[in-house]
């Protein structure tokens, strides 16, 4: 038995260790000739060595096919939330990002075709992802430190997007592609998109797609807003909206061409793609502060101000006065060139040298009113040099470099981020060999960092990497995969320089730019089990980071606003995952698996007590200081819920269906100033009709429901969990054509 007092998260350990060896075993021996189950070959093209996810020791997971196509949504964060261990971080309708076992923004690294998305959406929750997963082959998501292939930004973790545009082999066909036309309930969404590829000659292929997406405002089970009572029971306001969410609606244009040279000795391609889309941020979701002249709100409480500091010396400080705003939406353009290109057997030692370049232009500007308000800009370039060699002594491995420059701009009254620019150059190595049933994978890297911001204050960073990675295969079912590492993540803009009212977040941020470098250090532990009924894989981590990133809460309150540190403390994340998918039956009625997953993710301070901090905010040509005491333990903020989730999928012929349940579990385990979210669940299911010859032209009917329970759901993940539920029941449908 399992001991009920121990720990959540060391119940769910033991209880995996218990259940998956006998699971696996028990299937095994029902099964009258076991045999190894052969999985599909789902080729990983994040990593410079390829390969299977399956045998690869670092945890990755891979959408592509059917389950790709049944969980694309508008935003990235949401079409990968249903994996083990990635939630959404999710800021209304138009804005979803990923965040991977309890990491988001500066320390998820989201990558097209392999290379940074070089967005903005590190810099404020209220910025999207600069790319459409409609348009996308595949998704690989990296779990835990990536930072030794894509720098200190992926110490938590990477999601790369797989669009094609640039071809890796030649098609089978002179001319494919595929389109869909789909339209759903709930947001009124009418989304069409297309992609041609062809091949010209004997070695040319050219791409072109795009997508238009446009959607109304959303759908909600009851009321927009939820507010908090001093006993701590939740109730709505009586002017809050129900039924919709005002200011929800989407409109979305993205395209691209692309041209790829394939011959024998190398191949070169370029792509030109754009992306746009204009969204709004739901009522309350951008709220200036309120100062009303006389400056009583201060919040000094027990923090105090230094009050020869504090004179405001007749000022007219407009920016702390209540302003009544229209709607704010948010128009969002990105356009980018892709380069890649390489040569085979350049040298008798390497088998390829791989070359993957980018540049994008990208503009964010926020209207109120229809006016521009404040304007976001951020360009960039990044390359990425990668040498492959031979196979020697066993020994297969890469290495290269990696570099980056970055122009970020914001313009406005709220431009809380000073201009910068940041310049990367890392270098790294991978190497794996297998010694019998062992395999062992190992890399390193080390970079620096330069951000020369427009405070005229620079630093430089050198942040290091080591990783070691395992997989011991202990029997034809039985995986064992451990794996650590030790990595180094540099602070970013906003974090150092960060001095105004942040809007998004409904705070003043104050940076710090004596931040040092971040260091984590993972230790991994994982079981993965395949026979021919049953697919399994489980893991147990902890991720302990010295001089960990955060917004500190202060308890002083500045022109209306709570006043938010950028600072460093000891922190320990620690999680569990687990999925399983069974084969239940084969039969004439058709084929029945099961899939069950489930994750679990804890993250605190280490410290105890408080620290006295010194810290000015500014007013136009004045400061006013403050001192404060911060707190150097308990939990961190917004630490996505346990999830418990299943799924019934249905084949046969050209029928499927699928209908499931995700329980996202009551988050209590909450941050100083921030209250517990309720569980909730969430149904889905889903039916599909394809007709057609497996080698020619396919069409496929599709009905897909989401929340058909219209259950009312404020993910813990979210700064507007109060104002902007998700979505309620939504109902899609459309025709796939694949030829």
């Amino acid at each position: 038995m399992i001991d009920p007092s121990r720990p959540p998260l060391t119940r769910l350990a033991l209880a995996l260790a218990i259940a998956l060896p006998l699971s696996a075993g028990a299937h095994a021996q029902s099964s009258a000739h076991p045999t190894t189950t052969t999985l599909d070959a789902v080729q990983v093209t994040a990593v410079p060595l390829g390969g299977d996810a399956e045998d690869l020791a670092h945890p990755i997971e891979v959408l592509h096919g059917e389950a790709l196509d049944d969980r694309k949504s508008g935003s990235l964060g949401e079409t990968v939330a249903s994996l083990p261990g990635v939630q959404n971080g999710s800021f209304g309708a138009g804005v979803g990002r990923p965040i991977i076992r309890g990491q988001e923004g500066p320390r998820v690294q989201v990558l097209a075709g392999g290379i940074g998305s070089m967005d903005a959406s590190t810099v404020s929750a209220d910025h999207a992802v600069g790319i459409e997963p409609f348009l996308a082959d595949q998704i690989e998501v990296l779990k835990g430190p990536a930072n030794l292939l894509y720098g200190s930004g992926a110490i938590g973790g990477a999601v790369n997007v797989v669009d094609g545009r640039i071809a890796r082999d030649l098609p089978d066909q002179p001319l494919s592609g595929r389109a869909e036309l789909r339209a759903a309930s709930g947001n009124d969404e009418r989304t069409g998109m297309f992609r041609l590829d062809g091949v010209s000659g004997d070695n040319l292929v050219l791409h072109v797609d795009g997508v238009i997406r446009n959607s109304g405002d959303i759908d909600i089970p009851g009321h927009a807003q939820r507010l908090h009572d001093h006993d701590g029971h939740d109730h709505h306001g009586d002017e809050a909206a129900y039924g919709t969410l005002p200011n929800s609606a989407i409109r979305t244009r993205a395209g691209a061409v692309g041209a790829t040279w394939l011959g024998e000795r190398g191949h070169l391609g370029v792509a030109v793609s754009t992306y746009r889309t204009n969204y709004g941020l739901p009522e309350g979701a951008h709220v200036h502060g309120d100062d009303a002249h006389g400056h009583d709100d201060h919040g000094h409480g027990d923090h105090g101000h230094d009050d020869h500091d504090h004179d405001h010396g007749g000022h007219d400080h407009d920016g702390g006065h209540a302003h009544d705003h229209g709607p704010v939406r948010i128009d969002l353009a990105q356009n980018r060139l892709d380069l890649k290109g390489g040569i085979y057997d350049p040298l008798p030692f390497l088998s390829a040298l791989n070359l993957r370049a980018a540049r994008s232009d990208y503009e964010h500007v926020e209207l109120e009113d229809g006016l521009a308000a404040t304007r976001f800009v951020n360009r960039g370039t990044e390359a990425r040099l990668e040498a492959v060699q031979n196979v020697f002594d066993g020994w297969h491995g890469a290495f290269g470099l990696q570099l980056g420059h970055v122009n970020f701009e914001a313009q406005g009254a709220e431009a809380f981020v000073p201009p910068s620019v940041s310049d990367t150059i890392g270098l790294f190595v991978v190497q794996e060999k297998e010694f019998g049933p062992v395999k062992l994978e190992f890399g390193g890297r080390h970079e620096r960092v330069e951000i020369d911001s427009a405070t005229g204050v620079s630093r430089r960073f050198d942040a290091s990497s080591l990783s070691g990675a395992a997989i011991w295969h202990l029997s034809e079912v039985f995986d064992l995969r451990v794996g650590a590492d030790g990595s180094e993540r540099a602070p970013t803009n906003e974090e150092l320089f960060a001095s105004g009212a942040h809007i998004a977040t409904n705070s003043m941020e104050i940076g710090d730019p004596d931040l040092d470098t971040e260091r984590g250090q993972r230790l991994e532990l994982g079981l993965h089990a395949h026979t021919g009924r049953v697919e399994m894989k489980a893991a147990v981590y902890q991720t302990k980071f010295d001089r960990y990133t955060y917004l500190a809460e202060t308890g002083v309150v500045d022109g209306g606003l709570p006043v938010r540190l950028w600072t460093q403390g000891d922190t320990t994340f620690r999680g569990a995952e687990a999925e399983a998918k069974l084969h239940l039956l084969e039969s004439d009625a058709g084929d029945f698996d099961l899939r069950v997953f489930g994750d679990i993710v804890r993250a605190k301070l280490d410290g105890s007590g408080t620290r006295h901090v010194h810290f000015d905010v500014p007013h136009g040509d004045h400061n006013h200081h403050y001192h404060a005491d911060i707190a150097l333990g308990g939990n961190l903020p917004r630490i996505a819920p346990s999830r418990l989730g299943a799924d019934l999928n249905w084949a046969v012929g050209g029928w499927r269906a699928h209908a499931g349940a995700v329980r996202y579990m009551k988050q209590d385990r909450v941050a100083t100033g921030e209250d517990p979210s309720p569980g909730y669940t969430l149904v889905n299911a889903g039916i599909a009709w394809r007709v057609g010859e497996p080698d020619g032209t396919q069409w496929e009917l599709f009905l897909d429901g989401r929340n058909l329970t219209d259950r009312e759901a404020r993910p813990h993940t979210s700064l507007l969990r109060d104002i902007a539920p998700l979505p309620g029941r939504s109902i899609a449908g459309g025709i796939r054509m694949f030829f």
